[in-house]
């Protein structure tokens, strides 16, 4: 038997992971990788494209593997096809809307007169099942604009985004994977027999067939959707789904969610009485209760105590401000849409009630730094004063949409830990590379120590300054983040308006990523304030600002840490470290005394002097995930010694109470102790 790509007279010649090679002309990308039922797609000369896909001389082709992200994603999105088909194929008057992969899974909008139910995505999983089980063909077809209208012409929102072709990237969420520059396509999931089962508009690729789907898809919850992501357009119903290689990945990723939602702060926030949302107040403003408070000041007081230790002066700003500040610092004109209305105030009127002076615009503040220039610009500065290094707990305020609005990890009002340092430009380089050591080491104090850095760079269409200083800004933190050994990935432009940023992402206990600290350079706030200091050869300089914000919000790190660690805090950090249960009342007075001497010492110690019994007592401490319960009855009071129970259930009897404290103690010091 011949070997399909064995060269003929017919050849033509291409490069295959870097290597010559020459195949038969007509050739296809599904030919130079046969076998592999892994390869799903190939990149050709850069770009993804089907296996189907002819090849060309001179292309250059390297294959695509399923367990891949851009592999992963192909599979997720012929994934949102089938799931369209099966919507489709159940309910024949369903509008499609747009079918994106998203991280670890996929959605579809549609147009229905109902909201889905959970029964119906039940119906929907078999359906697709069935689907997936007779090996459709995903085939593409270049179609002109008046024959993708004709097809869908029962396609509303397709048809609109025909229109909207060629402004794909500003037509809303998930509309390039539909409609780009050039010209259209069509999709065909195509049966064995070759009839078309069904079609959508799409700019691919696609997997080969629906088999490939098969191991690992599920369909997860619906919810409404604004159309192209837009309050002003018609809401849609969302159907939100997963999908993955293999039935064992697709397992583990449920696993995940399920301990996801297990360690959900805001269901723990409930439950360990941490804080609360309360209607009175508002959406995404939030109350801590004594608990929770008690961390915050834990978690508030070593920053400070660390602070202080690194140089850093202390300020205190208000909560609103005259619109002047944000008008200097720009932040009306590019940061508006995320500021809450201002309050128009100060106005007088005279006894005929003629204004005498105009009421002024007060705006909460969305952040810190225009307040602390006007701090640094309060008198001369010298060179010798650099580089200074302001630091605030600041409340800020920002109208997030309610749509957005998530517990304490996208909030309302929140507090940042919030600095600015002030430097030279010789000084800032050496400036940064240790202030990220700073923020690093800080943050594993407080058990994160899985890290990478992402680099933000100019939005041109939303940034002030020229582009000389952009870019040597943009290379200096580069420089940095490159020497700090930690893997950097690039985050186009995701810079704010005034300068690019290093942040940093922690992962979690269990895997998640989180953006956390951020440090950004700015050479044009600065300059928007006019802020100088006197240099050695007596000239007037501009200083560089840097932006860092350690925490990013005190709310949000609270939030991570109690995910990270499920609500049971190291002993540090925890609300109660010691709570101590007597085995019956006759001993209360006795704890009474041990606990005494744990306060004495700093420990936040007390005693459940409470009606509930014994056992009961037990797991009331154990849900509230206390670090040392100590137990105490008539050996222990005899010997002068305590029991402790440890939150894995384990005992331990009969130390000494001068031994027990010292355990407390030393598990205190040892941050890392949970």
């Amino acid at each position: 038997m011949s070997n399909p790509l064995e060269p003929t007279d017919a050849a033509l010649t291409v490069t295959v992971d870097g290597e010559s090679r020459e195949v038969p002309a007509g050739s296809t990308a599904a030919d130079l990788f046969a076998g592999d039922r892994a390869i799903v797609v190939a990149r050709i000369d850069g770009e993804l494209r089907d296996l189907s896909t002819p090849l060309s001389a001179g292309d250059s082709v390297s294959p695509v593997r399923i367990d891949e992200p851009d592999g992963l994603a192909v599979l997720r999105h012929s994934a949102a096809h089938v799931l369209a088909q099966a919507v489709q194929q159940i309910n024949p008057t369903a509008k499609l809307g747009i079918g994106p992969p998203i991280v670890d899974g996929f959605y579809y909008d549609f147009d229905v007169e109902t909201p889905f139910t959970p029964e119906d995505l039940t119906a929907l999983d078999k359906a697709m099942a069935r689907i997936v089980k007779e090996g459709q063909t995903f085939r593409r077809r270049e179609v002109s604009d008046n024959e993708a209208r004709a097809e869908l012409a029962n396609e509303p929102y397709k048809l609109e985004l025909i229109g909207l072709k060629s402004t794909a990237d500003s037509a809303g969420e998930g509309a390039s994977v539909e409609v780009g520059d050039g010209g259209l396509t069509i999709y065909d999931n195509v049966r064995r027999d070759g009839s078309v089962a069904w079609k959508d508009l799409c700019r691919g690729p696609h997997l080969p067939n629906t088999r490939l789907i098969a191991n690992g898809v599920k369909l997860m919850r619906s919810a409404a959707a604004y159309w192209r992501g837009s309050e002003k357009n018609p809401q849609l119903q969302r159907i939100y789904g997963t999908a993955w290689p293999t039935k064992d990945e697709l397992r583990a990723h449920l696993d995940r969610l399920a301990e996801a939602e297990r360690r959900d702060h805001r269901r723990l926030g409930t439950e360990l009485d941490l804080f609360s949302f309360p209607d009175e107040i508002g959406s995404g403003l939030a109350v801590f209760h004594p608990k929770g408070g008690i961390i915050r000041m834990a978690m508030e007081e070593y920053s400070r105590k660390r602070h202080v230790e690194a140089g850093y002066s202390f300020v205190n700003t208000p909560h609103i401000t005259k619109s002047k500040l944000f008008e200097t610092s720009k932040h009306l004109d590019w940061y508006a849409d995320g500021m809450y209305p201002p309050m128009k105030l100060d106005e007088e009127r005279d006894a005929d009630g003629i204004i005498r002076k105009a009421a002024q615009d007060y705006y909460l503040k969305p952040m810190n730094c225009p307040m602390h220039n006007l701090i640094f610009a309060s008198r001369g500065r010298s060179y010798r004063e650099l580089p200074l290094r302001l630091f605030e707990f600041g409340t800020v305020y920002r109208y997030e949409k309610s749509g957005v609005v998530h517990g304490l990890t996208r909030a309302r009002g929140f507090t940042q830990d919030d600095a600015h340092i002030y430097t030279t430009r010789e000084q800032m380089r050496e400036e940064l590379a240790s202030l990220l050591s700073f923020v690093l080491d800080l943050l594993r104090d407080y058990g994160l120590n899985d890290f990478y850095l992402e680099l933000s760079t100019r939005d041109p269409e939303k940034s002030v300054g020229d582009d000389r200083t952009w870019e040597e800004a943009t290379e200096t933190l580069r420089q940095v983040a490159t020497e700090s050994g930690l893997d950097l990935v690039d985050d186009p432009c995701g810079a704010a308006f005034y300068g690019p940023k290093i942040s940093v992402q922690a992962k979690d206990a269990i895997g998640r990523t989180w953006q956390l600290s951020t440090i950004q350079l700015d050479f044009f706030e600065p300059e928007l304030f006019e802020l100088e200091y006197a240099a050695p050869d007596g000239t007037r300089q501009r200083p560089v600002m840097i932006h860092r914000a350690l925490f990013g919000s005190i709310e949000r790190f609270f939030a991570i840490l109690v995910e990270h660690y499920a609500g049971a805090f190291p002993t540090w950090l925890a609300p109660v470290q010691v709570k101590a249960i007597p085995v019956a009342e006759a001993f209360d007075g006795y704890l009474d005394d041990f606990v005494a001497k744990l306060r004495a010492r700093g420990v936040r110690a007390e005693v459940d002097k409470g009606s509930d019994r014994f056992p009961k007592k037990i797991r009331t401490a154990s849900k509230e995930k206390v670090p040392f319960v100590v137990i105490a009855g008539g050996e222990d009071a005899e010997a002068g010694s305590v029991s402790f129970r440890f939150r894995d259930g384990s005992q331990r009897n009969g130390i000494p109470q001068d031994e027990a404290i010292e355990i407390v103690l030393a598990s205190i010091a040892d941050r890392t102790q949970v």
